[in-house]
């Protein structure tokens, strides 16, 4: 192909960077005006203005009241993010319940459900079939706010081939080799996969209060228990993609098995199971919500019961051995609780720091904060929706 064959491609991505670049100015400095942008960019003004007009006419942007960036001269027309035009789908699966949650540009969340379902041992195809009918409605709910989907994120435990879209294993939901792709035409295109403790750290990021925390492990406490590692604003993955199995640390060589074939795995400790079961508090098999049995263990903790107190405190020291050698490996700026860590923080963060104390100390002459998230289980499916808004920002020429 000649170079002149070659001119239209080339322009094609230069504008399509461009367009990402304005864009981005434009949702971290929003209400900004061309003048600004221009300044920000290195763009011309006439450039930014042509850019501008494109966003606009994608409903990606719009102009707003006048803005005074200076102290003299006349106040310029201010550029922000629109947010009634394209918006970002996030679903989970997870053990105890599937959930969904729509984000619009200026990640406002705009649809948020959950529906509560035992998904253990159920066939995979019923599972996605229930998720991709949650994705439909939805979508639909957010079509009446006058907002369209322009992508679709899916959180899932376990170990995730995120580049197949294969979930590897998934010991708590008894899912090995599984194909995870919804049914055409059931959720919006392009759709991606991930595992739900890397979108609950990106959550956190985007969120929470990650942003303020440097390099951080965010700790998901569900059913089992996993890691998403935040390294300088990006999640760690490892060199296959599976790295944050924390739950999976052994935590005491000689306790029960586990559900991924190992012995004594910090989940069968500190997992939400386990310390409902060293509670006493019954496990019922019809699920009445994703935190139904959390909140009687919130109850008992509450009324000072012995043996609540004595699970969680178990859970924390188990937690917090596992957590010193995190720190240890990888020298975090701070851990974050989420997940069923959240609401317990109370009783299950100090043996944690505890013991965190007595491992690392002495090595890094004192050991990160703990946090406690305010996301909680809504972590996961909101990074989920919010990397589909992070891709639109950074390509937005996709909806040209």
């Amino acid at each position: 192909m000649t170079k002149s064959g070659n001119a239209p491609v080339r322009h094609a991505t230069m504008r399509g960077r461009n367009l990402a670049v304005v864009l981005e100015h434009v949702a971290r400095h929003q209400p900004v005006t061309r003048a600004r942008l221009a300044e920000l960019t290195g763009f011309t003004k006439t450039t930014v203005s042509n850019l501008v007009g494109l966003l606009e006419g994608a409903g990606l942007v719009r102009d707003g009241a006048p803005v005074h960036e200076g102290e003299r001269g006349r106040p310029g027309v201010g550029v922000s993010i629109a947010g009634d035009g394209a918006a970002g789908l996030g679903l989970e699966v997870n053990v105890d319940y599937l959930a969904a949650c729509v984000l619009d540009l200026g990640k406002q969340v705009r649809y948020r459900h959950v529906v509560s379902a035992d998904n253990r041992g159920r066939a995979p195809a019923d599972v996605l079939a229930a998720l991709s009918a949650l994705a439909a409605e939805a979508v639909a709910a957010v079509a009446g706010q006058g907002l369209a989907v322009a992508g679709a994120a899916v959180a899932l435990p376990g170990l995730l081939d995120r580049e197949h879209g294969v979930v590897r294993h998934a010991p708590n939901l008894g899912w090995t080799d599984v194909p995870v792709a919804l049914p055409a035409g059931a959720a919006p295109l392009p759709a991606e996969y991930d595992n739900e403790a890397n979108l609950a750290a990106l959550g956190e990021l985007w969120f929470g209060g990650g942003a303020r925390l440097g390099d951080f492990v965010h700790v998901s406490g569900e059913i089992g228990i996993g890691a998403g590692i935040v390294v300088d604003g990006r999640v760690f993955r490892g060199a296959h993609g599976f790295a944050g199995e924390l739950g999976h640390l052994v935590a005491d060589p000689s306790g029960p098995p586990c559900s991924c074939g190992g012995r004594g795995c910090l989940e069968q400790v500190a997992g939400q199971e386990a310390m409902l079961r060293a509670a006493g508090i019954p496990q019922a098999r019809t699920v009445t919500g994703p935190d139904g049995s959390v909140n009687a263990l919130l109850d008992r903790l509450n009324a000072g019961d012995a043996a609540a107190l004595a699970a969680v405190d178990r859970a924390g020291r188990a937690l917090g051995g596992a957590l010193a050698s995190v720190v240890n490996l990888i020298d975090p700026d701070a851990i974050v609780l989420g997940g069923v860590f959240s609401p317990l923080a109370e009783w299950i963060r100090p043996p944690l720091q505890d013991v965190l104390a007595a491992g690392p100390g002495s090595l890094r002459r004192g050991v990160p904060p703990v946090e406690v998230s305010g996301l909680a289980e809504g972590a996961a499916v909101l990074g989920a929706a919010g990397l589909v808004i992070e891709r639109v920002i950074a390509d937005p020429a996709l909806l040209l």
